[in-house]
């Protein structure tokens, strides 16, 4: 284990998070509400602890797959212990769990809260609660790898560490270029999608903050009803963003280049696509009743598709109401979640479909025991290590679930609030059902439960390995 090549890149990352911490300090200063040392504090912490850091291990910055692992998860274990301070610091939250949850939420892209209301908020904290979605939408590392003029040996262990999905790739030869050009995709989206909403009528402070948390399909709002109350051009515009967003970036960099007809062949979209229009009308069909009419329906179930699906958690309706067909639906969503290489959570589309095939393979090899069976995605060979992979990812993620769900049975929640709040933070989604539905939030649970919840939101971010292999034991042996 190479401990201070790990030491100089967390150093690093404490540096851009106290320059992020900037982007909130001048809004509270645009908005006269004088919250400088709720953001100077912290920034002072990320300076202090990260410029010594930067001067350790200089020489070797030599970096293998443990070391890739180790440093994400502790790079987001430290970017949220720092990001908390700000809730604290403005006494918007007495405690430092609450605060705590508040920004692994954030970070994580997941939008639970613990807040009841949100609108007597200052604008600098609410600008800092969606810009965390932001920059954790894409990933803390991977922006790392964009903005640095040097990367260590093993960059391209750090960013499959931290990438969303089964298996990750680099776009280009030079692993910072498609850092960089991720990043490029990313933020013209968000821009984009901000200028929409301005075009609608949507207040810019309100117009940028939403489509933060729609980029990183996190789901904080600044309303205390989400979304609900603003304009149907308005949520139908976030919608669409939520849709597009949690697709696989990979995509919309084949489009660029002018590949456009391998991005439509792409197998995990066409799934991606079929997932959210049977849902959608399926809902629609089960809540016309309670709307009136089809096109009504067709919106809000087309709205909560998209936002569940892509794991961003904003609600325009209290779906904790609708009949118990339509939350089967959206909780068998929150399982799926978005596809692989998105910024969405959940098990990920394309694992779903590489369990699928190799199930399918298993039958036919057994049906034909002398018969070479193989599995295609993507028009590529599925190895048996994938396949493993997959599997094992599977086997903890349902472990976790169950254990999770079973230890918030010591508090006071149901079965049924606290197995959706399980999936809300694993998926990295926001509102579960029950006690944690879309009208409600997190705020009552026991600081224990949240702590839980809070590593349980990482795991789910990380994808589980980074995080296991932190604390496994093996890991911090020599050789």
């Amino acid at each position: 284990m190479n401990i201070k090549a790990v030491i100089n890149i967390l150093g690093k990352v404490m540096l851009i998070e106290a320059g992020l911490l900037l982007c909130p300090l001048l809004v509270g200063a645009i908005y006269g509400e004088n919250s400088y040392v709720d953001y100077l504090v912290p920034m002072a912490v990320a300076v202090g602890a990260g410029l010594p850091s930067c001067f350790v291990g200089r020489r070797d910055r030599s970096i293998y797959a443990r070391e890739g692992f180790v440093t994400v998860a502790l790079a987001w274990i430290l970017m949220s212990l720092v990001g908390a301070l700000p809730f604290v610091l403005s006494g918007a939250l007495t405690s430092y769990a609450d605060a705590l949850f508040e920004t692994v939420s954030g970070f994580t892209t997941t939008g639970a809260t613990v807040f009841d209301k949100v609108e007597g908020l200052p604008h600098s904290l609410l600008l800092w609660r969606s810009f965390t979605h932001l920059v954790g939408g894409m990933g803390v590392l991977v922006f790392v790898l964009a903005v640095l003029p040097d990367s260590s040996s093993g960059a391209m262990h750090i960013f499959r560490a931290e990438a969303p999905g089964p298996s990750v790739g680099k776009l280009v030869s030079k692993l910072r270029l498609t850092a960089r050009i991720l990043y490029a995709i990313y933020l013209a989206m968000t821009l984009v999608e901000a200028l929409m909403l301005l075009a609608g009528g949507m207040p810019a402070f309100d117009s940028f903050v939403h489509s933060f948390s729609t980029a990183g399909t996190g789901g904080f709002g600044i309303k205390n009803d989400s979304i609900a109350g603003y304009s149907v051009y308005s949520q139908m515009v976030i919608a669409v963003f939520m849709f597009l967003f949690g697709l696989n970036f990979n995509l919309y960099y084949l489009i660029l280049i002018g590949s456009v007809g391998k991005a439509m062949k792409s197998e995990e979209m066409h799934g991606y696509l079929v997932i959210v229009v049977l849902a959608t009308l399926s809902i629609a069909l089960n809540i016309m009743s309670m709307c009136g009419n089809f096109a009504e329906a067709l919106r809000l179930s087309f709205f909560q598709v998209a936002s569940i699906s892509s794991t961003t958690g904003f609600s325009t309706a209290d779906f904790g109401q609708w009949p118990a067909f339509s939350k089967g639906v959206l909780v068998v969503l929150m399982i799926v979640g978005a596809c692989g290489g998105s910024t969405g959570g959940g098990i990920k589309v394309s694992r779903l479909m590489i369990m699928y095939k190799a199930v399918i393979a298993d039958i036919r090899r057994m049906l034909h025991p002398r018969s070479v069976v193989s599995s295609k995605l993507e028009g590529e060979l599925l190895d048996e290590r994938t396949e493993r992979n997959v599997f094992t990812y599977f086997a903890l993620w349902v472990a976790i679930v169950a254990l999770c769900t079973l230890l918030l049975g010591l508090d006071k929640g149901d079965l049924l609030t606290n197995f959706t709040a399980t999936l809300a933070c694993i998926g990295n989604i926001g509102p579960g059902l029950g006690l944690v539905g879309p009208m409600a939030n997190f705020g009552w649970f026991s600081a224990p439960s949240k702590l839980l919840l809070s590593f349980v939101m990482l795991v789910g971010r990380l994808e589980i390995f980074p995080i296991i292999i932190l604390f496994a034991p093996r890991t911090w042996k020599r050789g």
